[in-house]
């Protein structure tokens, strides 16, 4: 898999946090590689599985940095593929040295652009040039 197929499947397995408590991940972890459509060779489900771990782990200081970052909204407030496409994106910027800023800010627009709204990648590019 490409680099940005990657990042799409590590994104569809995180949207999946905002719908299952954290002790069923492992399980949904699991159900998501049956997926035809998410299937993946053993090294690609190895990162993808380490990456979400990471940013998992990560989950509570990626929110807080948003809630100071972004004025006038909040994680709660804010729709849940956008959210996803910057948590991880904020996950890169912030705590993933092999990904280049400029190049997180880039992909989140795309995924935006992909699975969001139509005002999605302007409000997700907005947001990371905070972070910037």
């Amino acid at each position: 898999m490409s680099r940005r197929e990657l990042r799409e499947q590590i994104f569809k397995l995180l949207f999946r946090v905002e719908f299952n408590q954290k002790e069923e991940m492992p399980e949904q972890m699991q159900l998501f590689f049956e997926e035809e459509e998410n299937q993946a060779d053993v090294a690609d489900a190895a990162y993808i599985t380490e990456k979400y771990n990471k940013i998992a782990e990560k989950l509570d200081d990626i929110d807080n940095a948003l809630n100071e970052k972004v004025q006038g909204w909040n994680t709660a407030r804010m729709g849940k593929v956008d959210l996803t496409i910057l948590r991880l994106a904020v996950y890169e910027i912030m705590f993933d040295e092999e990904v280049p800023t400029g190049v997180a800010i880039n992909e989140a627009v795309e995924l935006a652009k992909k699975f969001g709204q139509d005002s999605s990648s302007a409000f997700v590019n907005g947001v990371l040039a905070k972070f910037a």
